[in-house]
């Protein structure tokens, strides 16, 4: 049954949606491979692709984020426009940390509105002036998507901001989500227009393009693609409310690399992609990866840092532009505290404001000698929250202001204007103490404007004092992105006032050495890592994610915001029906073993008692006097022996292999070292410990062996504590003979000696001591334990116990990393290939289902 969720969004995610504006001139560019780029989305279109790399190898990479890094205006005469480099935008900053020779386009919005009948020309002017592509919204999708999607929905939730009513953060409304798609699609034409897929690296920013990576996907199946989120993640709590939750974490995953500021935004992230989705990351030499459908989607926790240069080079003007004497003779005398911050409901302005009066009420020391200075920048979004925010603030300034105030002296200084770098620098020059109260923020770089500045330039000072150790303070939220790099800094819970207002007291009261000592730790990490420092290392973890794209097999798959790709390893692919069934009956000699559980029967069936169908298929195969067939399963031998009693010529392994049956008339044989079970008075307490501090989990006693279950255990908790019950039974049975193994939601303890492998081995050696060598092979199973088979047959391979001219067809169920070199897709595909293995067998008819013999 399809989500409700892709209601009135298939045909946005097949791009079929009307065309909005007139048509434009693509822009030119060099095709890489050769054919024909159909539409996005094409369901008949193949991805433009190959398995050489181009012959054309250019260094390039293609940013793209909701604005360009340019800035425009309208010409004095009204004709045409003029454009310049903004050097603020972190786009144009993070260039610094890319290899020198790699070309750098953008692709992104302006922030005027162009008519349309200008829009070519402007296209072309930015392309050859500033390799920069702007992608036009219709004002209609802009609205929507900007001040609709991005700002109602995405940026409150992702700032923990609940829609809890219509008048609080509002309520869902899909068509400002179909805008989102929109305007993403619109964004990726204008990728599409630019790009070498084979050479081009594509790297996007932030929360505004979250669904961009699927329509480049959809389109280039080996895109080298990156994508960095700017603003905190949520945890899954929040996340989860989000209607179209797993539409957006899907497209994420089309990305190589999917980049945070903090371990906590990408331990949210990965959490919602385990609860939602069931996918489980790893870590593997310090780097952390998602394994999604035979893709291994990198994990960047990288926190940005500033331009220094930037800032440097602004030190040298700041006395000339903004005259810093003037600035400390306006506030001789008095301790500066200095707050930068948008005019935004979540930076806590207020919060500060309340702090600052708490600190004046318990401190009445700082009465006419501590001034904090506010400065607001421009609010970037609007609406009903933001107003009360503002009426709130000037509310607080002016009732502050009038009880603490005397001549001469306002203890707060509010600054409700832009304000330009130079300017900032100024300010940052005086201030004895930075104070960021912001209740949720993804990175902000104010403290480490702030510590730069304080360092100074030692090339523009000249006074003793400026030449003199340096010092810095900072009070920051607990909550914001760069506090866990400042380890010096104060940290503290904005919404506890009078803590806040004690931390702010201590920055200012702190004696001058701590100060420095502080200031020198938080330089020397700010200095060092800076924003071109930020972008290499990110670049480079896409390198590295994405240096087996050229390697593997990949195709696409799944509808709208469903579609994923496939990446395989060349020697890894699906099990032909043909090919098996061909194989099979030139065969004289088989030897066939199924798994039961994930493999013939559905792991998420309720009954598992095999169905009529799957015994019929067993009883011919045992029927054909070539074949020798045997069910290896972790289940106990009781409901083995059960469920296949009426297949009387079945071998039949259970728990792994620990008792072995080669018919039904035959006895049981017990195959492990050790028939001592005291281990089982040591694991069982342990595993009950576990079992009554984890909900949903419990444990299975087999005649060999205990298994502690928690797939019915909340995702997070029973991963957790089967790692922990892992570590503590490998400590208290460490004398034992046994092996404490962990699973599929399972934690087996199990004799030692006892594993699906030695099944095999003992089944290919008793055919060979026989003479009777298999010439076919089918060994067939879907987790961790049925590996030991797959590598077990390379064994036999090379210890002759198996012909080198035997057909081998060692198969896993799921694509997903394997020692097999085949794959079907589930436990249906698995009784279809059986089902026509037993078509094409010599089964002699038979009504009690004795037919031949192994």
């Amino acid at each position: 049954m399809m989500s409700k969720s892709y209601t009135n969004l298939l045909d946005l995610a097949s791009g079929n949606f009307p065309i909005m504006g007139r048509e434009r001139k693509r822009l030119p560019r060099v095709m890489t491979v050769a054919g024909v780029i159909s539409e996005l989305d094409d369901d008949n279109a193949n991805s433009v692709s190959s398995d050489v790399q181009s012959s054309i190898v250019q260094d390039r990479i293609i940013i793209v984020a909701n604005q360009l890094p340019v800035k425009a205006k309208r010409r004095p005469d009204n004709k045409g426009w003029s454009f310049s480099w903004d050097e603020d935008s972190l786009l144009l900053q993070l260039k610094d940390g890319l290899p020198e020779d790699m070309e750098v386009l953008y692709v992104g919005s302006l922030t005027v509105e162009v008519d349309s009948n200008e829009q070519d020309d402007v296209s072309q002017l930015l392309l050859d002036r500033f390799k920069c592509v702007p992608a036009f919204l219709p004002a209609d999708i802009l609205t929507k998507f900007y001040h609709g999607f991005c700002k109602q929905h995405l940026w409150p939730l992702f700032h923990y901001m609940l829609p809890f009513s219509a008048t609080h953060g509002g309520r869902f409304d899909r068509t400002l989500w179909e805008a989102y798609v929109a305007a993403n699609k619109i964004f990726s034409q204008r990728v599409i227009e630019i790009i070498n897929p084979e050479d081009d690296y594509v790297w996007i920013h932030d929360y505004h393009l979250m669904v961009l990576p699927t329509f480049l996907r959809r389109r280039f199946n080996r895109l080298r693609m990156g994508f960095f989120l700017h603003s905190p993640f949520p945890s899954s709590e929040i996340y989860r409310t989000l209607p179209v939750r797993e539409e957006i974490l899907k497209a994420l995953l089309n990305s190589d690399l999917i980049g945070f500021h903090t371990f906590d935004y990408a331990r949210h992230f990965l959490s919602c992609c385990s609860r939602m989705l069931g996918l489980e990351y790893q870590s593997k030499r310090g780097y952390i990866g998602l394994d999604y459908y035979g893709r291994t989607i990198g994990i960047k926790i990288m926190p940005v840092g500033i331009h220094m240069g930037q800032i440097e080079s602004v030190l040298k003007l700041a006395d000339k532009e903004w005259r810093v004497g003037e600035l400390k003779q306006k506030f001789e005398g008095k301790t500066v505290l200095l707050g930068v911050d948008d005019m935004d409901i979540f930076k806590g302005v207020n919060l500060k404001l309340l702090a600052m009066e708490q600190m004046l009420k318990q401190h009445p020391k700082w009465q006419g000698r501590a001034v904090l200075v506010q400065i607001a920048n421009p609010a970037r979004g609007r609406g009903k929250d933001l107003e009360e925010t503002q009426a709130e603030i000037y509310s607080s300034v002016k009732r502050i202001n009038e009880k603490f105030g005397q001549t001469a002296y306002q203890p707060i200084v509010f600054i409700d204007k832009p304000v330009s770098l130079s300017e900032r620098v100024a300010y940052y020059t005086i201030a004895e103490c930075v104070v960021v109260t912001a209740v949720r923020d993804g990175m902000n770089l104010i403290p480490y404007e702030y510590i730069v500045c304080r360092q100074g330039n030692s090339i523009s000072e000249s006074d003793s004092e400026s030449s003199g150790p340096k010092k810095s303070m900072l009070v920051v939220s607990e909550f914001i992105g760069c506090s866990p790099s400042l380890s010096g800094a104060i940290r503290v819970n904005p919404w506890n006032v009078e803590s806040t207002a004690e931390a702010m007291n201590e920055a200012i009261s702190m004696v001058e050495p701590e100060k420095q000592l502080r200031h020198e730790k938080h330089y020397r990490y700010v200095s060092t890592h800076d924003v071109a420092y930020w972008s290499r290392s990110v670049f480079q973890d896409m390198e590295r994610t994405c240096k087996d794209h050229f390697r593997r097999r990949c195709w696409g798959i799944g509808l709208g915001f469903g579609f994923r790709v496939i990446a395989l390893d060349p020697n890894f692919r699906k099990l032909s029906i043909d090919a098996i069934v061909n194989a099979y009956v030139k065969s004289k000699r088989r030897a066939i073993l199924l798994d039961y559980d994930g493999t013939v029967m559905p792991q998420t069936s309720i009954n598992k008692t095999p169905s009529q169908e799957v015994i019929s298929i067993i009883n011919k195969l045992c029927g054909d006097a070539k074949n020798t067939v045997f069910v290896v399963s972790g289940r106990g031998r009781d409901s083995l022996s059960k469920w296949f009693s009426p297949c009387k010529k079945l071998g039949i392994a259970a728990e792994h292999g620990y008792f072995v049956r080669w018919s039904a008339d035959k006895d049981w044989e017990i195959c492990g070292q050790s028939t001592d079970f005291g281990w089982i008075q040591i694991a069982e307490p342990v595993m009950k410990l576990y079992t009554e501090a984890t909900d949903g989990s419990s444990i299975e006693t087999k005649e060999s062996a205990l298994v502690w279950h928690h797939r019915d255990a909340d995702p997070g908790f029973g991963s957790s504590q089967a790692k922990e019950l892992l570590d503590h039974l490998e400590s208290v049975l460490a004398n034992e003979p046994v092996a404490a193994k962990s699973g599929q939601y399972i934690v087996e303890v199990k004799p030692q000696g006892v594993s699906k492998g030695l099944v095999a081995e003992k089944v290919f050696t008793s055919m060979h001591e026989s003479g009777k060598h298999a010439d076919f092979v089918l060994c067939i199973g879907d987790d961790r334990s049925d590996e030991d088979m797959f590598e077990i047959i390379g064994n036999a391979l090379n210890n002759g116990v198996i012909s080198s001219n035997t057909n081998v067809f060692a198969c896993t169920v799921g694509q997903k990393p394997s020692k097999a070199k085949y794959y079907l897709d589930d436990p249906t595909d698995v009784i279809m290939m059986l089902d026509a293995l037993a078509d094409a067998s010599d089964s002699p008819p038979s009504s009690d289902g004795e037919t031949g013999s192994p």
